[in-house]
């Protein structure tokens, strides 16, 4: 799912966050199912936004919304087990940020699921594109220098 050189292992990834599996996170073939990752992954980028920057990121003047995501899938996530969700930026531009993310489970450096994840900012009356707000870049920053 691109770069070799991008973030893979568990200690690839500058921030890592915990996120606790539910009940209802398994489907009938007795693993997470797939949609729930993406779920994982928006709470955990938007979690570490508003920790990062001590403030409710819903309620500035530019919103980051998900333009794109791709999810590589590698081994299954089960219930119950915390998950942890590495953040790294492969890209910090005028009006997006490219993340790349890993969803860990266990004792394994391996990932379970690698993420593709990109935020556009707009308005958040206008709903038009805007650069991304300097309290997020500023937060983002390290996440990308890793």
């Amino acid at each position: 799912m691109g770069d070799t050189n991008e973030a893979r292992l568990r200690t690839d990834f500058p921030v890592v966050r915990t996120i606790t599996t539910r009940w209802s996170d398994e489907d009938v073939y007795g693993h997470v199912n797939n949609v729930v990752y993406l779920s994982y992954v928006d709470t955990a980028v938007n979690g570490y936004l508003i920790d990062a920057t001590g403030s409710d990121t819903r309620r500035l003047d530019a919103v980051g919304l998900v333009a794109e995501s791709r999810c590589e899938y590698l081994r299954e996530l089960r219930f119950p087990a915390d998950v942890e969700v590495g953040l790294s930026v492969t890209r910090l531009g005028t009006s997006s940020i490219v993340y790349r993310i890993g969803l860990f489970q266990g004792d394994s450096d391996e990932p379970a699921a690698l993420v593709h994840y990109v935020h556009v900012y707009v308005d958040a009356k206008t709903r038009r594109s805007t650069p991304v707000p300097d309290v997020i870049r500023h937060a983002t920053t390290p996440l990308a220098s890793h």
